[in-house]
């Protein structure tokens, strides 16, 4: 089943996934949510929309923006929908 690792703890699981560019989304629910923290951060992408960004912390350790997600994607990216993406310290394993 795919997992995000993240400092050696899974922070998120779920053989639901979806992958676009390249990327695997993990249903938004299957992510841990002692680990997030809310970020002011938003980026851009042509088809996909307006992505927002959390921050994950614990223990000390924080890894800012490390997780994305499309609030309102565009109709072309619906898959998208309620889904989240993981970069930087994340280790995403299928």
């Amino acid at each position: 089943m795919p997992k995000a690792i993240w400092n050696d703890e899974v922070i998120a699981e779920s053989d639901d996934t979806v992958v676009v560019e390249g990327r695997l989304y993990f249903p938004r629910a299957s992510l841990r949510e002692d680990v997030l923290a809310p970020s002011d951060t938003h980026t851009i992408c042509p088809w996909k929309g307006r992505a927002s960004y959390y921050t994950l912390t614990a223990d000390g350790r924080t890894t800012p923006d490390a997780v994305w997600f499309y609030p309102e994607p565009k109709p072309d990216a619906k898959v998208v929908r309620d889904r989240v993406a993981f970069w930087k310290d994340v280790r995403v394993e299928d």
